[in-house]
């Protein structure tokens, strides 16, 4: 990248073939593949557990493992409703639908082993976090959860071109609840990068420099802040496929929909052996759309859900998460 400038790549998952650079941080404990959030535990990254009230402490090398759960913020702290799967003699996992988690989660979390014991986790991670309760400090670390981290294979990454002169580029933003330390930028030869696997969805975002805070100058898409000032924002899109099955004596149909202004002509659709399709991306969230079979415009068949708009007309209806 030779031109000093603030620019943003977006490297979704179909061209995961690109080369991006290693993060600095990890994060441990989850992470998020498609509609699911993957709990993982592996034994091999934790060395103490602590009893409650006892405040005894437990070297897992000496531990017997017949269980482990997952208990956060999400579930009332439980030590047993959130059961994990054994995967092998190391590592157990346990998936859970993105619906189970609001829309802008920022959970903590830990993993209890037998039902009794909290596996503490190392500090060394990007995402351990001061345990506290009734707002007192504990002796112990929590393990948070957000809806964007740093991932070699994420889907977007950011780069700042120029400042060869700063000591330190973090991102920070709405996926992150503007954390000033966490997603700490890399120096390459010629920018800064950093690569997230993030959901889906319409975020706020700006660059510290050495403490100073900037928006993207090259990045059009501002929103005012509570500062008197502007983020810039990022519309993060995931593939979305629309199929029409059938209708193989049509000349010609159209896709219309809320994502297209509802444009009659924009999105025509391919004739496939079984019917029409066109493939594109959308940012998170619901979107109404309809098909125009030569000239006629019909609701998705095979689509159940469906909503009204706000003059009255019913419309099929696309979930991006």
């Amino acid at each position: 990248m030779k031109e000093k400038v603030l620019h943003i790549i977006f490297l979704f998952l179909a061209f995961a073939g690109e080369v991006v650079l290693a993060q600095t941080e990890s994060f441990k404990g989850y992470k998020i593949e498609g509609d699911e959030i993957v709990f993982i535990f592996d034994k091999r990254d934790y060395s103490i557990a602590m009893a409650d009230k006892q405040n005894r402490r437990y070297h897992f090398e000496y531990l017997e493992i017949e269980n482990v759960v997952v208990a956060g913020s999400f579930n009332d702290w439980s030590k047993y409703d959130w059961k994990m799967s054994k995967i092998d003699e190391n590592r157990y996992e346990l998936r859970k639908n993105l619906d189970d988690f609001d829309d802008e989660f920022s959970w903590e979390f830990k993993f209890v082993v037998n039902n009794a014991l909290w596996a503490e986790p190392s500090k060394e991670y990007a995402n351990v976090v001061r345990a506290f309760r009734n707002g007192h400090a504990l002796p112990a670390y929590n393990l948070k959860i957000y809806a964007a981290y740093p991932d070699d294979s994420g889907n977007v990454t950011f780069t700042l071109g120029g400042h060869e002169d700063a000591r330190k580029v973090i991102l920070s933003g709405s996926f992150n609840k503007w954390n000033e330390h966490l997603f700490k930028m890399k120096r390459t030869e010629d920018c800064w990068s950093i690569t997230l696997k993030i959901r889906p969805g319409e975020y706020q975002y700006k660059f510290i420099i050495d403490g100073e805070w900037i928006e993207d100058p090259v990045n059009p898409d501002k929103r005012r802040n509570e500062f008197h000032g502007y983020n810039s924002v990022v519309h993060v899109k995931a593939p979305a496929s629309f199929i029409l099955n059938g209708y193989a004596d049509a000349e010609k149909v159209i896709l219309a929909g809320s994502f297209n202004d509802w444009s009659e002509s924009a999105y025509e659709m391919t004739r496939t052996q079984k019917g029409w399709v066109y493939r594109t991306m959308l940012s998170g969230g619901k979107h109404h759309y309809k098909f125009i079979v030569d000239d006629t415009w019909i609701l998705d068949p095979d689509n159940p859900v469906k909503e009204y708009d706000d003059q009255g007309n019913i419309n099929s209806v696309c979930m991006v998460k």
